[in-house]
Parts: structure tokens; sequence; C-alpha cells
């Protein structure tokens, strides 16, 4: 499930209007970002979480020396 898909569906259990006022966005826009109608900035998407009181935790992993070498295979080795 994409994440904008699991915002989507807490903001409208919370309320989308209160949701909108907390994060500093239109509801109209709140609505847009959150339904596939558009893609969300990743700005309106932490603006959201921090709405909804969610914290996005980013941790490093370990990639063994042998995938670390060549060509990049999946997105923990890719630098894009």
């Amino acid at each position: 499930m994409p994440i904008r898909k699991a915002l989507g569906d807490i903001a409208r259990a919370r309320g989308m209007s209160q949701v909108a006022r907390d994060a500093g966005v239109s509801r109209e826009s709140l609505y847009k970002a959150l339904s596939g109608e558009r893609t969300p900035g990743f700005d309106t998407i932490l603006k959201v979480m921090a709405a909804l009181g969610l914290k996005l935790h980013a941790e490093a992993v370990h990639i063994p020396n042998h995938a670390q070498q060549g060509a990049p295979s999946d997105a923990r080795t890719s630098r894009g």
C-alpha cells in the first residue's frame, strides 16, 4: 500500500478538514494529494504526517560488500 493511500485513510478517519488545518494546506489540496489525483510532494507528506502525530523513521541497513560491487540492483544500493 502506498504511503499516500495509508495517510489518506488515516486523515479521513481523523477528519480531513482538521488535518488540512493542522498541516497548513487547503482541504482541497489535501484530498488531491492523498487521493492519487496527483503525486504529493515530500514536504506535503511530512506536513500531513506531523498533523497526524506521525514521524518518519529512516534507518541505515547493512549491505554486504558483494552487493555494493557493480551496478545497483535495488533501491537500497541506488544513489539516484
